[in-house]
């Protein structure tokens, strides 16, 4: 049965016990990808629709998620994800206000560049990240914050981008036959979508975006004027995908997010779990986790 550990939130928890999946659950669930020839799906040849585009239909798998979840290999081959036993001579990890608690894990090296006088909201959101990240509180995660598409449904007129998000199922259509950006729309967390073609790369620009979201964690906060462009790149069985966020009010340069490579895959989607937020009584300290898609 699929659910959602801990409700949905990244919250520091109590922990409720150890998850484990035994070696034949990590087998079958491997990405269909993984074949036993071990043959590179970009080598494939690249589909193309009958207008000569590349064809972006399919579901793909990546390597975005949450990575704060670290799965670790048993030595009977089984794959543990949470409340893990700790390898062998390490010491047991003391909680704040337990001999000091593990501090908030440092931005990434890929963290966006804020001007100067907007560093101290950075770090205020970060040092409360618990309290003020909406994602943490079942919404939408925002672009590019929410990742490369889970599957793409693609016509002449349009891509629609479908997400299993650990916040449940999100939807993206995007215009590509030269439509403008819609007017008079409320802002949202996932905002306007419009595609273009560049050769054979599908060049997405967002905008119209609310200020409830991060680019990322560590209060990567972005304003009302952000905008996201987006491009995918389908070689053989894979789609290259890259997210760069331009917000210049507060960003000192464009932010690139780590490109990511989606791989086809035959597993279909499934409906994600309801998203509860039921953590807040569970709460032992501010700590968070990274969660960098």
């Amino acid at each position: 049965m699929k659910q959602r550990l801990f409700g949905c939130s990244l919250l520091a928890v109590v922990a409720v016990g150890t998850v484990y999946l035994t070696p034949e659950y990590v087998t079958a669930q491997a990405p269909a990808t993984a074949s036993a020839t071990k043959v590179d799906p970009a080598s494939k040849p690249t589909p193309h629709l009958p207008d000569g585009k590349p064809d972006l239909n399919g579901t793909y798998y990546h390597d975005g998620g949450v990575s704060f979840i670290r799965p670790t290999r048993l030595p009977d081959g089984s794959v543990c994800f949470f409340g893990c036993p700790p390898p062998k001579g390490s010491a047991p990890r003391a909680r704040e206000g337990q001999g000091g608690g593990p501090p908030i894990p440092p931005p990434p090296a890929s963290f966006p560049k804020y001007k100067p006088e907007f560093l101290a909201k950075v770090k205020d959101l970060s040092d409360r990240q618990v309290q003020m990240d909406t994602m943490l509180r079942c919404q939408p995660p925002g672009v590019p914050r929410i990742g490369p598409p889970s599957k793409i449904v693609h016509t002449a007129r349009e891509a629609v981008f479908l997400y299993d998000d650990i916040n449940g199922s999100f939807f993206r259509i995007v215009p590509i036959d030269g439509r403008p950006h819609r007017k008079g729309l409320p802002r949202s967390y996932l905002g306007d979508a419009i595609g273009r073609w560049e050769g054979d790369t599908l060049i997405v620009e967002t905008v119209n975006f609310n200020d409830d979201t991060w680019l990322l964690d560590n209060g990567a906060f972005h304003t009302k004027d952000l905008r996201v462009v987006e491009r995918l790149h389908r070689v053989g069985d894979t789609i290259e995908y890259q997210a760069i966020s331009y917000d210049p009010a507060v960003l000192l340069e464009p932010w690139s997010m780590k490109p990511q490579r989606l791989t086809i895959t035959h597993q279909e989607l499934e409906e994600s779990a309801r998203c509860e937020d039921r953590d807040v009584e569970h709460i032992i300290d501010g700590s968070h986790h990274d969660n960098a898609r």
